[in-house]
């Protein structure tokens, strides 16, 4: 008898299977699994622990057969080596922002299926991390809290020299997620915010935020910049850092356009425009930053100063010079550490695997040509 009863292999095929790898335990995952396998009743759900973050499964130990029968594939790297081994897959969803990081693998360039990042859910714990390490320099804390472990009642830290924050601008490289998160707490603090985006938003249709927001977050219809630049070209760039930028925000993803994208002709400028220098906070990828100009820069006080939560390489070698780089706060990529971190996740992807239901566009949908 031919055709497909409910228990048939064409049957089975039509099932939605929800792939998790994660370098976790199960258990760690469980209030969140628990809460999508509620949400969607007849999806499978299987859960591998990927023991590492390697993008290459055969390095992350999973077996190939894993895929098989996986139509989604919620992931922090770990993809099948080929598309050929995952013939069901309709979307996978990642647990990173950016995924310049399977750029160069297959599934990237061989295949259609839909990439979804998990822009949105790191701008409330990222922007506090961009507010907390400008404080710090601003303030002077670090000598405080050397004066303190020493138990010196030391008052002439320079305290009186302290520029607060209202009044400064801070520039937006990069007006995503965690951007407008930025830009709302610094408008908060007086400070006035410009924006700069590869394309321009000129409408206030094209102004909204289209990507998954944090309730109570963000800058969801794009106003709080007090004025929006735009381009990829160089001379575009120039003409931003041009606007006596105090605190500069770098958030742009790292595509091949923008490798290097900050060197000296960028710190001459930010320089020369602004008399009380410009600092600056890279919680993009290290590679966006010129990071021997960034050196430089810093030592020759072209900078008021710098905070980095991301380097070139990653794990930073112990003698690397960035590490003696002065004014330099230096930290080892866990500007998106939250507690929250995968409850957010967890709700995005519930929120794709509702979308993919109903045949609906995707949130966080990476352009292939664009990068991110």
């Amino acid at each position: 008898m031919m055709g497909g009863g409910p228990d048939s292999p064409a049957a089975e095929s039509k099932k939605e299977v929800l792939l998790v790898l994660f370098p976790a335990p199960e258990s760690n995952m469980a209030p969140s699994l628990d809460k999508i396998k509620k949400k969607f009743p007849k999806l499978e759900v299987e859960y591998v622990n990927a023991t590492t973050t390697a993008v290459w499964d055969h390095e992350a130990g999973i077996p190939e057969d894993v895929y098989e029968r996986a139509t989604i594939i919620a992931t922090v790297a770990a993809l099948p080596p080929t598309p050929s081994l995952a013939p069901n897959l309709g979307l996978i969803q990642f647990f990173s922002a950016g995924i310049n990081h399977v750029m160069k693998h297959p599934i990237y360039t061989d295949s259609k299926i839909p990439l979804c990042t998990a822009t949105g859910i790191h701008g409330p714990q990222i922007a506090e991390w961009v507010i907390l390490t400008t404080l710090v320099q601003s303030h002077g804390y670090n000598d405080l809290y050397e004066a303190q472990k020493k138990h010196a009642w030391k008052k002439d830290n320079g305290a009186g020299s302290v520029r607060d924050l209202p009044g400064q601008r801070v520039g937006v490289l990069g007006y995503g997620s965690i951007g407008r998160q930025v830009a709302r707490v610094a408008q908060a603090l007086g400070m006035d915010v410009i924006a700069y985006t590869a394309s321009p938003r000129t409408t206030p249709e094209s102004k909204k935020d289209k990507g998954f927001i944090v309730p109570g977050t963000g800058d969801p219809d794009g106003s709080i910049p007090s004025a929006w630049y735009s381009g990829t070209s160089k001379e575009a760039l120039h003409a931003f850092l041009k606007l006596e930028i105090d605190l500069l925000v770098i958030s742009v993803p790292l595509t091949p356009a923008t490798f290097h994208f900050l060197s000296t002709p960028e710190f001459d400028l930010l320089a020369a425009s602004n008399p009380n220098l410009s600092y600056i906070a890279n919680i993009s990828r290290g590679d966006i930053i010129d990071q021997p100009a960034l050196i430089d820069a810093l030592k020759s006080k072209k900078l008021r100063g710098a905070a980095v939560d991301v380097t070139s390489p990653e794990p930073l070698p112990e003698d690397h010079p960035l590490w003696e780089a002065p004014n330099l706060v230096l930290t080892p990529h866990i500007s998106s550490n939250s507690s929250r971190y995968m409850e957010r996740a967890f709700q995005l992807l519930e929120a794709n695997i509702g979308k993919k239901e109903r045949g609906e566009g995707l949130i966080n949908e990476v352009d292939r040509k664009r990068g991110y």
